[in-house]
């Protein structure tokens, strides 16, 4: 049994506290939110304890992993995961909207990479997963193309827009990952943002964007983003990976809530949706794939795109 604390309790460590609690092999024992009676009242709906002092979560005995959700804004305690040894930690993206924290956050992470991972989660998801390893054993032949498109199901409040980040750090992030998973080293990165919701416009964000990345390789990615998605009914995510090779095709498609299936040489083939990414990320003995050097490279990218919408 992995037993996990969350720091913060506000709308993401909410989804984290039920993706542990469906999980077999996990337990919440600790909730840590300096704010109110956030962490009481998130922690008593799960059982489990809670405190307004951050720090109790990594003196902890009862703790073996540390999900860090705190608010965006609260960039002091996202940034310094690597500065608390003992525990595994799955820190929420963005790390910090400063850059400079940011290297200092990889730079104290150092020889503990291992046992802290950046929410990537995506890697994890099996469909993803798959079309990985079959690109990995050559079975498209080298991708030459790669096009990733996320929806959300409805554009958040203008409120939590203004705090995010960004569409390019709150939501693009994960696709950036996905590019680059896939791609390896990306190179060169061009930028279009839409402008439809006048609420997300007026917090100074986009609320679409398309990006184009080309991959040392040669490859491309194409990623196309949207805070909406008109087929779902506000309710599904369309988060889609279409990967040309030079002798095959594979795609696979996830609609939240609904079963995935990933569709290659023209055979449909059927995966059911787990809640693992959590548990497995911070396995003890595991070491997680999107760490520092993903970090490093989403923070090159993060530089690049303003430049590109500026021209």
């Amino acid at each position: 049994m992995l037993r996990f604390a969350i720091i913060g309790a506000s709308r993401i460590g909410v989804v984290h506290a039920g993706a542990i609690a469906s999980h077999p092999d996990a337990e919440l024992v600790l909730v840590a939110d300096p704010v109110g009676d956030a962490a009481a009242r998130l922690a008593a709906a799960h059982g489990a304890r809670s405190t307004t002092v951050v720090d109790d979560v990594f003196v902890a005995d009862d703790v073996d992993a540390v999900i860090i959700g705190s608010p965006t804004t609260n960039t002091s305690i996202r940034s310094s995961p690597g500065s608390r040894p003992g525990k595994a930690v799955l820190a929420e993206k963005p790390v910090d909207l400063d850059i400079a924290r940011v290297d200092l956050c990889l730079a104290t992470v150092g020889d503990r990479a291992d046992s802290v991972m950046v929410g990537f989660n995506r890697r994890f998801d099996p469909g993803f997963a798959e079309l990985k390893e079959r690109i990995e054993a050559g079975e498209i032949g080298p991708l030459e193309q790669l096009t990733i498109i996320s929806r959300d199901p409805q554009a958040p409040p203008a409120s939590y827009v203004a705090q995010s980040g960004g569409i390019f750090r709150d939501m693009t992030i994960h696709d950036l990952d996905m590019a680059r998973f896939m791609l390896g080293d990306v190179v060169e990165v061009s930028v279009a943002g839409q402008h439809f919701d006048p609420e997300i416009e007026a917090a100074a964000d986009f609320d679409g964007a398309v990006l184009t990345l080309r991959g040392a390789s040669g490859a491309v990615a194409t990623i196309i983003n949207s805070r909406h998605c008109a087929t779902g009914r506000g309710q599904l995510t369309d988060q889609r990976e279409d990967h040309f090779g030079s002798d095959a095709w594979d795609k696979y498609a996830a609609a939240r809530r609904r079963t995935s299936f990933s569709c290659s040489n023209n055979r449909l083939r059927r995966f059911s949706s787990r809640n693992s990414a959590d548990s497995a990320a911070v396995r003890p003995g595991r070491a997680p794939s999107s760490t520092s050097a993903a970090c490093s490279q989403l923070r090159r990218g993060d530089s690049v795109i303003p430049k590109s919408l500026a021209t």
